[in-house]
């Protein structure tokens, strides 16, 4: 498996002046202590366009991982964030600065109504989003995906043609910062490899009624799946940890 991202020429949104570049400063240097970071599959980012990138999410220090290597792979990271963070003084600034896409509340047809406008808006603005499709830190005792959300699928099909969803598995994160635990500052550059793949085949699935969402969203998590098991070396489980049906953490705390 390559283990160094393939050279590729930088997309205007990452060349032309922005609040990333003073934030690529501090970010990427304080990161490679951290990490060294391997990326495969670089190539399915596109290097223009709107996309949605699809990880899993088993640390808290992933997201810096995920958003240093869509630096790196020439596009701006963008996350979806809560909503009520764009009401923070400052840090809303910040957030509607950088094109951060505030989550939508629960589904009701104002959130999708809210939806559809944060689909078009990425179209018209040719941006990506990384949204987490677990929504939190999976649950699952082995750090495999668990049973995914729908907002990243929802998004994808609110567009007036869908957007790709592209998904991506990392690994080797919870060396630097273990689920539920604390940063580990020493040794540093610790190997993290990050694998994206093809886009998610979401072809057979042309509506956003629930049904359609819930099984757009396990085509999603089955891709993210395979391809951590790749960068495992083991075949992941055939069913993924359900949170509805088991309520507590591995520790034993319950998850916000």
């Amino acid at each position: 498996m390559s283990a160094v991202a393939p050279r590729r020429r930088a997309s205007p949104e990452k060349t032309r002046p922005s609040v990333f570049w003073p934030a690529a400063m501090i970010v990427v240097p304080a990161t490679g202590w951290f990490a060294k970071i391997e990326i495969e599959g670089g190539e399915h980012l596109p290097r223009e366009g709107s996309y949605i990138l699809a990880p899993n999410h088993y640390s808290e220090f992933d997201p810096v991982i995920l958003a240093v290597a869509t630096w790196r792979l020439g596009r701006a990271p963008r996350f979806m964030a809560k909503e009520s963070l764009f009401h923070v003084p400052v840090l809303g600034w910040l957030l509607r600065a950088t094109g951060m896409v505030p989550v939508a509340r629960a589904s009701t047809s104002a959130a999708a109504k809210q939806t559809l406008a944060q689909s078009n808006a990425l179209v018209a603005a040719q941006r990506g989003v990384i949204v987490y499709p677990e929504g939190s830190l999976t649950r699952d005792p082995d750090m495999w995906p668990m049973r995914g959300k729908t907002g990243a699928v929802r998004l994808a099909l609110s567009a007036p043609e869908p957007l790709p969803v592209i998904p991506v598995a990392t690994w080797g994160v919870q060396e630097i910062l273990p689920r539920y635990g604390r940063l580990r500052l020493w040794p540093p550059r610790r190997r993290v490899r990050v694998l994206l793949g093809p886009p998610v085949d979401l072809s057979a699935f042309t509506d956003t009624t629930p049904g359609t969402l819930a099984a757009a969203t396990d085509a999603v998590m089955r891709d993210i799946s395979i391809l951590l098991g790749r960068l495992r070396g083991v075949q992941p489980p055939a069913e993924r940890w359900n949170p509805a049906q088991h309520g507590q953490k591995e520790t034993g705390r319950l998850d916000s």
